[in-house]
């Protein structure tokens, strides 16, 4: 595949993006390496990973990480009660020895996404989201599938991959990952949208909406994002649901009671619904009310 040809698959999936990010992507992809993406919660490092696998026409396996992660949840386990039958049904076999070795046979192997990444026939695109929020032993794990695009299990010995995923690790940043996971990746780093690319984004997610209106979303939300008092950030997918909604209502001005009735849809914890409040006694409709001419 050619820089222009993923450029035109992307472009297809209505992905809006920079020739950083294109770049970055392209030369990953070519060289088969995995790709480590940073950011803020909610600035779209996750949908990266389901636009590729979209544009690529490959299936997207995802590892969600989590506190105490371990291989059985990520790689591999045995199916146990498929064991424990097959050693009733032969308990009075002689060859305890042949039935022991057959018992860690790829038989009774479950393939968790790792394994299934790369014994899979055709090449996918693998997903392992905040990574950061695992702990550091399963992080060391991972180098060897991200430097050799193998896995050791212990019973069997290494497997190679039979196809190359294209693998996108994604992190908020919750702890600082180590040199080594670093050094295997290729490095992208994402930020909240500036106001052009919100606008262009919600052109090409939500044709249907009145310009006015997406501009007027497309501002509040950057200063909702500039506040020191918001605690949790809009994300993206947080400016489509609010737009959408007020959409669905039919309302095409975002008043100070529009912003009222619909803040759920872009504001998720009370704290910062009150801020919200308190900011619109100061100052009604916010930055919007400046822009609604446009």
């Amino acid at each position: 595949m050619t820089l222009e040809e993923l450029r035109q698959k992307l472009d297809e999936t209505q992905y809006v993006y920079d020739e950083n990010m294109l770049t970055v992507l392209y030369v990953a992809l070519t060289l088969g390496r995995p790709l480590l993406i940073e950011g803020a919660a909610g600035v779209g490092k996750t949908e990266v990973a389901k636009v590729m696998a979209a544009a690529l026409d490959r299936e997207l396996v995802r590892l969600q990480c989590y506190e105490g992660l371990d291989e059985s949840k990520a790689l591999y386990e045995w199916n146990y009660q498929k064991q424990l039958l097959t050693i009733q049904i032969h308990e009075n076999d002689p060859d305890k020895q042949t039935l022991t070795k057959s018992l860690f046979s790829d038989e009774f192997l479950l393939e968790r996404p790792l394994l299934k990444s790369i014994r899979s026939e055709k090449p996918v695109v693998l997903l392992i989201d905040e990574v950061d929020k695992a702990d550091e032993e399963f992080e060391a794990f991972l180098l060897e599938l991200l430097s050799e695009m193998q896995v050791t299990v212990p019973e069997i010995g290494t497997i190679r991959a039979k196809t190359v995923p294209f693998v996108v690790l994604t992190s908020n940043r919750a702890r600082p990952l180590s040199e080594a996971l670093r050094r295997r990746c290729a490095y992208l780093h994402i930020d909240y949208p500036d106001m052009d690319k919100e606008l262009a984004i919600l052109r090409k997610k939500l044709p249907n909406v009145d310009d006015r209106l997406r501009l007027q979303v497309a501002l509040a939300v950057q200063k909702l994002r500039s506040a020191e008092e918001i605690l949790k950030k809009p994300s993206i997918a947080e400016t489509l649901d609010w737009a959408a909604a007020l959409d669905a209502l039919g309302i095409r001005e975002l008043t100070p009671d529009a912003v009222r009735n619909t803040a759920g849809f872009v504001l998720k914890n009370n704290e910062d619904l009150l801020t919200l409040e308190d900011q619109e006694e100061e100052e009604p409709c916010g930055a919007c009310r400046e822009h609604s001419h446009g």
